[in-house]
């Protein structure tokens, strides 16, 4: 069992990651303020102390802890250590991501620091943003000084405000509406009190709104986490790391895409290349903005150029790159100032249009290319460019199992990944998510949940359905004819499926499972729906050529658009027998994130 304490917004992302699993653990707040429905977690409140915390532990059969509390919550912060040390069992820390310490700012190590400070500068006229919890750690100034605090609107708030005597006049309440420079404006104070409390907290929209008009920022840091605490900084992470802790906790481990793995061992090679030394491991960023650390297989020096591996590991994923080294060699470029990428050993060469990358170019997407475009650009010495050569030992042979060949990837294998991220891909474990998060939603109240085929549709779709929660927002990945059904079972009034064009082209077909080892597109179909359109003998012709449904976008023109409303028409139909007690809609997206229905 695993026992989450959170209260924050990493709180509920643990409690969502824990969510997938489908299996009981306890979600831990001090007090019910955060309202928090899930459809297996176990939320408790009150806080507890190191008895109460140990005596939970042993009763419950606690084999982990998620410390996804706020990072000032210290008391809680060493009751965890004392009780995890005690009965052996490891901690996870969900860790907020932390901006860069500003000179500009005003850093101390405690309150009574701060004081000091605020007496020897005769700073008289002080808005504290540190919380309500931070009224009796200041009580010393502000019963001499001029100070005004914002907290949130609780009565838990209130009792404190009451409790330590602070004069309710000088009390301001947080206003989602209200910014901070409008606020800081109104106010006019001499300084401004912030915490160290990460993204999350707002600290950069603070800062930034004090420093534009020119008002002193004092920060009290953040204080230092157990030693023990191991940290991760963000869903995947978690998920990762729960995998390796509770290896029976998730019915199968995630992994990640080439892309990735590609990434990572480009910038391994480059910092080798800089410094002159092997790179045990490496950090990069996720497309989702994620921090990760993966582990670096191989280097090796020739020159002025340098080689890193990463090995592929695809979780419980059958990807036929599993356990494939990745390999990027890196050579510094003066003739030009830019990123260029090679074709190395098992990477295909691109021959036909439709993918979106230049024909005899590598086949290195554009999210992996972006990806390590950002990680090395800002390392590379001023006016000087790079070669990256992505190469994938036994790339050719692996590449003869995929449809590469069909979509005009030669010689080896692509380098892919939109998410960076492998969710294994099994029917029943992947159904089952999906019924998890279809109760979730149920739990919250939501009437209406939207269904997509991956993040990029959820993205386009809700910008048109902004009022939605997040948790109304669910991936049916191929699995759309049992995405549909739960949907019924579970009751919900209204239904909207984003489609993409690819996906939509086999539904309309028929086939409510679109995984690409089931079915493929069928120009004879698409043939039959074009006529049915009334498009053009070039448009008929051109759909001969295609490798992939994406280019339908680009040779049907805007007049035959008709073409597109009927293919979305024939989803619909083909969905709507599944869906018989509820308001059915289904948009079909093109690539730039216009609906059609």
């Amino acid at each position: 069992m695993i026992l989450v304490f959170g209260g924050t917004t990493e709180g509920r992302k643990s409690a969502a990651v824990c969510e997938e699993a489908g299996k009981p653990f306890y979600y831990s707040t001090k007090s019910n303020s955060q309202v928090i429905k899930t459809a297996n977690g176990i939320h408790i409140t009150g806080g507890m102390d190191e008895n109460q915390m140990l005596s939970f532990c042993l009763e419950k059969g606690i084999r982990l802890i998620v410390d996804a509390a706020h990072p000032f919550a210290e008391v809680l912060h060493q009751n965890i250590a004392i009780v995890s040390e005690q009965l052996k069992l490891p901690v996870v820390r969900y860790e907020r991501n932390y901006s860069q310490r500003n000179k500009d700012l005003l850093w101390f190590n405690s309150y009574d620091e701060v004081m000091d400070y605020l007496e020897k500068t005769n700073v008289n006229n002080l808005l504290a943003l540190t919380g309500v919890n931070t009224v009796s750690k200041l009580k010393p100034y502000w019963q001499k000084h001029n100070c005004r605090f914002r907290i949130l609107d609780r009565d838990e708030s209130h009792d404190i405000i009451k409790k330590e005597g602070f004069p309710i006049d000088n009390i301001l309440y947080y206003r989602t509406e209200e910014d901070e420079t409008s606020l800081f404006e109104k106010l006019n104070p001499e300084a401004v009190l912030i915490k160290e409390s990460g993204d999350t907290g707002g600290f950069n929209e603070k800062t930034e709104a004090a420093k534009q008009l020119k008002i002193p920022i004092l920060v009290v840091k953040r204080p230092a986490l157990p030693a023990a605490f191991v940290p991760v900084y963000g869903e995947n992470g978690l998920r990762k790391k729960i995998e390796f802790l509770c290896p029976d906790f998730f019915a199968l481990r995630t992994g990640y895409t080439t892309g990735t793995c590609a990434t990572a061992a480009t910038k391994a090679a480059l910092f080798a290349l800089l410094t002159g030394r092997e790179q045990e491991s490496v950090d990069i960023t996720l497309p989702s903005g994620e921090l990760i650390t993966l582990s670096v297989f191989s280097t090796s020096f020739e020159g002025d150029k340098v080689s890193c591996s990463v090995l592929k590991d695809a979780g419980d994923d059958p990807d036929v790159t599993n356990g494939q080294e990745i390999i990027s060699t890196v050579q510094l470029n003066p003739d030009h100032a830019d990123v260029r990428f090679l074709q190395g050993e098992g990477v295909g060469v691109v021959t036909l249009p439709g993918l979106g990358l230049a024909i005899g170019g590598p086949a290195i997407n554009e999210t992996p290319r972006r990806m390590i475009i950002r990680e090395i650009r800002n390392e590379l010495p001023e006016g000087t460019g790079i070669d990256v050569t992505v190469s994938v030992p036994g790339g050719g042979e692996i590449a003869r199992k995929t449809f590469n060949p069909k979509l005009g990837v030669v010689g080896g294998i692509s380098i892919i990944g939109t998410s960076g991220i492998v969710k294994p891909f099994s029917s029943d474990a992947f159904i089952a998510s999906i019924r998890r998060e279809m109760q979730v939603a149920d739990a919250l109240g939501c009437e209406h949940v939207v269904i997509n085929s991956g993040a990029k549709s959820e993205r386009f779709i809700k910008s048109i359905y902004p009022m939605l929660c997040d948790q109304a927002f669910i991936h049916y990945g191929n699995f759309i004819g049992e995405t549909i059904k739960i949907a019924s079972e579970l009751g919900f009034k209204q239904l909207t499926m984003g489609i993409m064009i690819g996906k939509a082209v086999k539904l309309a077909e028929g086939s409510l499972d679109t995984h690409s080892k089931k079915v493929i597109m069928n120009k004879i179909f698409l043939l039959e729906l074009a006529q049915k359109a009334s498009c053009s003998a070039e448009t008929l012709q051109a759909i001969q050529t295609i490798t992939m449904a994406r280019q339908l976008w680009d040779i049907i023109p805007e007049t035959e658009y008709t073409f597109f409303s009927l293919v979305s028409t024939m989803c619909y139909e083909v969905c709507k027998p599944l869906f018989t007690n509820g308001t059915l809609e289904v948009l079909l997206i093109d690539e730039e994130g216009k609906t059609i229905k």
